[in-house]
């Protein structure tokens, strides 16, 4: 993915909603670029030992394929995602053993199938499988996966100041 542009002021509601998710989703690699395997992996917040820059990618790419295929499109869970019965609540960020660009390449095919997939969906259209009063819409997941994704983009952001010293959202050379 790479980096995009922040939707026009005047954009329609859905053009907002996609685009700044999109402006989000491209931080995510922005903040990983040049990043070595061993900093990708390593943990630099001790009270939270998942919290690595790969495990932070996975967890993203899964709640992507959650709110999206699983949610949105209805697709069943047959076994493909990390939370099977009986398996750590964040078990999809133990990736220690996966490298970096695999993590970011999957998280950026699950954003393109994300988009894909609500392409042609009104804003109104509400979740499969779910009972009426706990479905919700996709506007509602568009702004949960802003805000989802924006949050880690900051936990990104912190740290990797922390392991190398680079702050901000300037592309690395």
């Amino acid at each position: 993915m790479t980096e995009v542009q922040r939707p026009s002021l005047t954009a329609a509601e859905r053009e907002q909603l996609i685009g700044w998710l999109d402006l989000q989703r491209s931080f995510v690699r922005m903040k990983c670029a040049g990043l070595s395997e061993a900093d990708a992996h390593r943990n630099v917040v001790p009270t939270s030992p998942l919290m690595t820059p790969a495990g932070l990618v996975a967890h993203l790419r899964w709640v992507e394929y959650s709110w999206f295929q699983l949610g949105i499109a209805g697709v069943p869970d047959t076994g493909q995602t990390p939370w099977t019965e009986g398996a750590h609540v964040d078990a999809e960020m133990f990736v220690d053993d996966v490298p970096l660009e695999q993590l970011l390449d999957e998280y950026d095919a699950e954003c393109g199938q994300s988009n894909a997939t609500i392409a042609d969906l009104p804003l109104d259209t509400v979740e499969k499988g779910q009972p009426a009063d706990k479905a919700a819409s996709l506007r509602y997941v568009l702004c949960h996966m802003i805000e989802e994704t924006a949050r880690h983009v900051g936990h990104l952001d912190i740290i990797r100041e922390l392991l190398d010293g680079t702050k901000g959202y300037t592309k690395q050379e």
